[in-house]
């Protein structure tokens, strides 16, 4: 026995080789020829290899399985935002992760509802025995008839085969509404989880629409910037032309040619912004980054002026639809039947069990395993023999050291963190409705304001070119004007897409995103 105690601790520690080596060494995977990761001490190489780093091999396998859709349609003119919006539905993972979420909690109500219902259990047993008993004095041996000893006395060997087919039932017939209440807390936990389903989705909505409004944004910023160098490009040209004229200076010169590469830089970073924005909307619709997509043109939409305010009474109904706030009341109400069903614990509860058995064989057995966990096994294996057995009892919890009272305890202490949370939702709603609306309200006035500068930064512009080509005018005066010209085409063109942030970001905050 001490012998196969060591071996089996052998056998136990021996997978600390698997284990990193130390703390400070560098764990060595077991690598297939594919270059797949898996179980195992790592396989010793008779080549010459460089020491270990913390780096892992690429696992071709989990990128096959890991991989998003990928969408290449160039043939497609454009994209429209809602188009986007329905692949996304599709195609994000966490779509999916909802629904299974939705599913697996309507089960649950499944499964407690099939407690109410018996339970039928088929048992089959069987075996073979053989004993011989044994013996210090002479014996004359007499084949399988057994064995007789110097004083007369029989000594026999036997052996023999049964067999025990057992239908076994169980029924809990009334438990004063422990079911039921379990049932009602499974319900209101599905109710929560098909809430914020809906609730995911009104998320991806909102994030591909603002993913889709940076992204225009950002390309709009770009072309503004282009246009931009453009203007640059024609101070410069004069600055240069005067020049050449005898009606300039290098100095004139040398500035155009410094906010020309100032704008440049700027159109660079403007355009690496584009591109991230890109591909942030394709990571937020759950596509993989390497599709191609037109997009939909949304600059030349026009912005309703007009002042949004909500009332009272249209704010309490916006909170009264928002998922987190269904699926927080759901979850209070849970919590509640969760109390009810702890408090049943403390009463009876009726039950019935039974079975069908049919025992053969010579083996004389007296103990082999149960039907139920309630019945001691007494069946005497020698013959055949049918039995059936039908039960019925009641059970009464009388003491278990205080646990049916603790869980009633953690069972009142969520339902009041429950509630408790249900208050913080609509508080948070109600603040995140009113933060939309100011920001709606904002960038409108924003917007407005932006568009009044660029038509003023424009004209001056204007103005300060053909000054400064006709000689009267300096080129810092035409700088100025072409710095100030792009900041307002930039500023009306943040303020108008904010606008449609925000605009988005109101519609779901009041849950009518969707």
């Amino acid at each position: 026995m001490t012998v196969f105690s060591i071996i089996l601790s052998g056998c136990a520690s021996s997978e600390l080789d698997t284990a990193p080596s130390g703390p400070d060494h560098p764990w060595q995977p077991n690598v297939t020829s594919a270059g797949v990761i898996v179980p195992g001490k790592a396989r010793k190489v008779s080549k010459l290899s460089f020491p270990g780093k913390y780096t892992l091999p690429s696992n071709p396998d989990a990128i096959v399985q890991g991989s998003m859709q990928l969408i290449d349609d160039r043939k497609k003119s454009i994209y429209t935002l809602a188009e986007l919006i329905d692949i996304s539905q599709s195609s994000n993972p966490q779509t999916r992760k909802a629904w299974d979420a939705a599913r697996d909690a309507a089960l649950a109500v499944g499964i407690i509802k099939s407690t109410y219902l018996p339970t039928l259990t088929a048992t089959v047993v069987g075996g073979w025995s053989r004993a011989r008993s044994q013996t210090t004095d002479a014996s004359l041996d007499t084949d399988e008839y057994g064995s007789i000893g110097i004083n007369g006395t029989p000594r026999r060997r036997s052996s023999g085969t049964a067999e025990v087919q057992t239908v076994g039932l169980r029924w809990l017939l009334f438990d004063f509404g422990r079911r039921e209440a379990l049932i009602g807390a499974a319900r209101q936990a599905q109710l929560a989880t098909n809430v914020l389903f809906t609730g995911v989705h009104q998320k991806i909505i909102y994030s591909v629409t603002t993913a889709f409004y940076a992204h225009a944004a950002a390309f709009t910023r770009a072309q503004l910037l282009q246009t931009s160098l453009e203007n640059a490009e024609h101070v410069q040209a004069a600055a240069e032309a005067r020049l050449k004229q005898g009606q300039g200076t290098i100095m004139d010169v040398t500035q155009a040619r410094q906010v020309t590469a100032q704008v440049n830089l700027r159109l660079v970073q403007a355009q690496g912004e584009e591109q991230n924005t890109y591909l942030a909307l394709l990571n937020t619709m759950g596509v993989s980054t390497n599709s191609h997509l037109n997009l939909e043109d949304v600059s030349g939409r026009s912005l309703s002026l007009e002042d949004v305010r909500l009332s009272d009474e249209v704010v309490k109904e916006a909170v009264g639809r928002r998922p987190d706030v269904l699926a927080a009341y759901a979850a209070a109400r849970s919590a509640h039947s969760r109390i009810s069903a702890a408090r049943a614990a403390f009463l009876p509860s009726v039950f019935m069990t039974g079975n069908v058995a049919y025992s053969t064989g010579q083996t004389s057995l007296t103990s082999i395993p149960s039907a139920s966990d309630s019945v001691s096994p007494t069946l005497n294996l020698s013959g055949n023999r049918f039995s059936t057995l039908i039960l019925g009892g009641i059970s009464v919890p009388i003491f278990d050291g205080g646990l049916r009272s603790a869980i009633v305890k953690r069972a009142q202490d969520q339902e009041d963190s429950a509630e408790a949370t249900l208050r913080q939702t609509v508080n948070g709603a109600v603040q995140q409705i009113v933060l939309a609306e100011n920001a709606l309200h904002t960038s409108l006035q924003a917007y407005e304001a932006a568009s009044k500068l660029r038509v003023a930064s424009q004209t001056n512009f204007d103005a300060a070119l053909v000054s400064y080509r006709a000689g009267t005018g300096s080129v810092t005066q035409a700088e100025l004007a072409q710095n100030g010209l792009l900041d307002a085409n930039i500023s009306r063109s943040d303020a108008y897409y904010a606008a449609l942030i925000a605009a988005a970001g109101l519609a779901f905050g009041t849950g009518s995103l969707g």
